[in-house]
Formats: structure tokens, sequence, C-alpha cells
């Protein structure tokens, strides 16, 4: 993990403040509503020379008025924030810096760089790559670049998660879904699957390290050397791909 003060990414702050505003009216609400509690229990608890029932009311107007306009309010208040901190994480009208298209499978994830035109893939790892795992694959992001997501998942529901990032996004089959993040802080961070895909849905876990533009460029080169040029399809071949899709996949579409 990165040393540095949490906000990884531009859109982290916005997040974060989201969350604490949430928490603290949630804690507002709670002290309100225990107070009242308390207050109650001690107000109108029994006495020793209580005898029979209370006197008993059918309602009170002014407090079941209150007590649904309340609640509606606090919701609307709620929604309102989430909708326009949501509308602004998910807008993807910005031109990109780097294009990635992610393809999620069980149980790991092939990483297509469109921009590059290299990919790197994975097998389902352990945490521990001690233990005699497989390498967890890496996925390579430039500093302070925007960078553009295409996610398409091969086989089933998964989710692409970088935690650190405060950020994911569900990747569904025949559907494409994508998120445009800047990195701001170079470092290593943990990424895995967020959605319950079937055995080892625990060990689909992958690299994430935030570099230098010439590390990012030395990165890609690597992948070149190695051979990994062109790219992985979302499943077995090009037809089968989302349709729009084919034209971040640049050719020869390797299947894998």
């Amino acid at each position: 993990m990165a040393a540095g003060d949490g906000q990884y990414t531009s859109e982290t702050n916005r997040i974060i403040t989201l969350w604490n505003g949430t928490w603290i009216a949630a804690l507002f609400v709670g002290a309100v509503t225990a107070g009242l509690l308390f207050y109650a229990m001690v107000r109108f608890r029994r006495k020793p020379d209580d005898v029979g029932l209370p006197p008993q009311v059918k309602y009170n107007v002014p407090i079941e008025v209150m007590f649904t306009v309340i609640p509606v309010l606090m919701v609307g208040v709620l929604f309102y924030y989430t909708a326009r901190d949501e509308s602004v994480l998910m807008d993807t009208s910005a031109k990109p810096d780097v294009q990635i298209n992610v393809v999620a499978k069980r149980w790991s994830w092939d990483f297509n760089y469109v921009d590059s035109g290299v990919y790197e893939s994975g097998v389902h790892t352990e945490l521990n790559t001690d233990a005699g795992g497989a390498p967890q694959p890496v996925l390579y992001l430039p500093v302070n670049k925007r960078v553009e997501f295409t996610l398409n998942a091969r086989d089933v529901d998964h989710s692409f998660w970088i935690p650190a990032f405060l950020q994911k996004l569900d990747m569904i089959p025949g559907k494409t879904n994508k998120l445009q993040i800047v990195p701001t802080q170079i470092g290593e961070f943990q990424g895995k699957c967020a959605e319950l895909c079937g055995t080892y849905h625990a060990q689909m876990l992958f690299k994430v390290k935030v570099v230098s533009q010439a590390d990012y460029d030395a990165a890609m080169q690597a992948l070149k050397d190695k051979g990994q040029v062109g790219a992985l399809c979302v499943q077995d071949s090009p037809e089968q791909l989302v349709p729009g899709d084919e034209k971040l996949l640049p050719e020869p579409c390797r299947s894998k």
C-alpha cells in the first residue's frame, strides 16, 4: 500500500465527504432517538402506586405527522447528495488519457491495454504468493492520467474493486460498464473481485501499480517483449464481444 493521506485518486475526496456526512447524520439521528427513548423510559416509568392501565389514546396527529415527514426529508436529503455524487463519479464523458479493457473470468483477470496494443493475463492465485501460488496479475496505471476502464465479464457476474480507490463497479456478462479514475499517488495497491462468483472467488486477486509515465511505458514495452501483443477476447472469439466493444480491442484479438 502506498504511503499518503488516503486520497489516492481525484475521486476519493468526494466519496469520503459523502461517507462522513452520512455517518454524522446517522450518529445525530441515533443520539436523538436514544435520548427520546431514555426520556420516555424515565419520564413515564411505572410507579409503585400505579394501578391498572394508563389513559388510552387512539393517536396523536402532530407526532404521527412528525414521524412521517422527518424520515421522508432525511431520505430525500441523502438521496440528493448520493445522486449528485454518483452522477459525477460515473461520468465517462471526459476524454481519457489511457484506455484499459478489463475482462473478468473465473477466477482471475485479463487486462487489455488498448492504446499500447498489449495485454496481461492471470490465473487465480493466493493472497500470500510465498505459499507457492501463482503470482497475481498486475494492472499498471500511469499517475495523474485519466484512465478509462471498460469492464466486461466472460462467464458470470464479477465486480472490479480496488478498495483503496473507494470505487467498484459490477461486471455482468453481455453488458459493458465503464469507469474513469485519475490515480494521484504512486504506489502499489490490492485489487479483487467484490461479487461472489464461485469456488475461488477469494483468490480472484490482482495487483495495481500506479507508476510514473516512464515506468508505465517500460511496463508496456516489457509486455511487448514477452510477445503479449494484441488483446484477449471477452469470449472465445471477437464475434462474441458486446456490440460496440470491438473498437476497444486491437487486432489480432487472441482467444484465451
